[in-house]
């Protein structure tokens, strides 16, 4: 739980000097889909983009996969991500920017005992994680930028998950 409440706090510093740093900058809010390798589901999430320098944005996310039920074993999984973006390639139709980061994962599992066994089990974890990847806008003239990321989160067994979505420049 203090590893917790330490995440919240340390995005929460984050986002609060992005903001101030970032009041000339455009500011980015999103949806997006996600796919994680682990859990094998599909996910919906939000983010944020906030610039902080000339070529650096802090961008946090949330993705809530939904839920799966295997056997009689269900299964709800969440992540909140504190990410820094790199803009590589920032031109008029394009941007390409490197990922890295923090995440926290949170899987619980639950059983029914409903079979031979009749025996209810229900636990949860939660784990902290590093992100690495890659991600592009893609700039149509509009105040909707479509974007896709892809990275790996190094944790527990890993995962690898690919996003697509929609930011909206405020």
């Amino acid at each position: 739980m203090k590893k917790i409440h330490l995440l919240v706090t340390v995005s929460l510093i984050y986002l609060s000097s992005s903001i101030v740093l970032s009041a000339q900058s455009e500011t980015k809010i999103g949806a997006f889909f996600a796919y994680g390798t682990e859990i094998e589901n599909i996910g919906i999430g939000a983010n944020a983009e906030f610039p902080i320098a000339d070529k650096l944005t802090i961008s946090p996310s949330f993705i809530y996969y939904l839920p799966k039920d295997e056997n009689g074993i269900k299964i709800n999984w969440f992540e909140i991500n504190a990410n820094a973006n790199y803009y590589f390639l920032d031109e008029d139709s394009i941007g390409v920017y490197g990922i890295a980061g923090l995440n926290y994962s949170s899987v619980k599992v639950k059983y029914d005992g409903n079979s031979i066994l009749g025996a209810d089990y229900s636990t949860s974890d939660g784990r902290i994680g590093l992100n690495l990847g890659a991600g592009a806008n893609f700039e149509i003239g509009s105040k909707i930028t479509p974007f896709a990321e892809l990275k790996y989160v190094i944790i527990d067994g890993g995962q690898l998950v690919i996003a697509a979505g929609v930011k909206f420049n405020l």
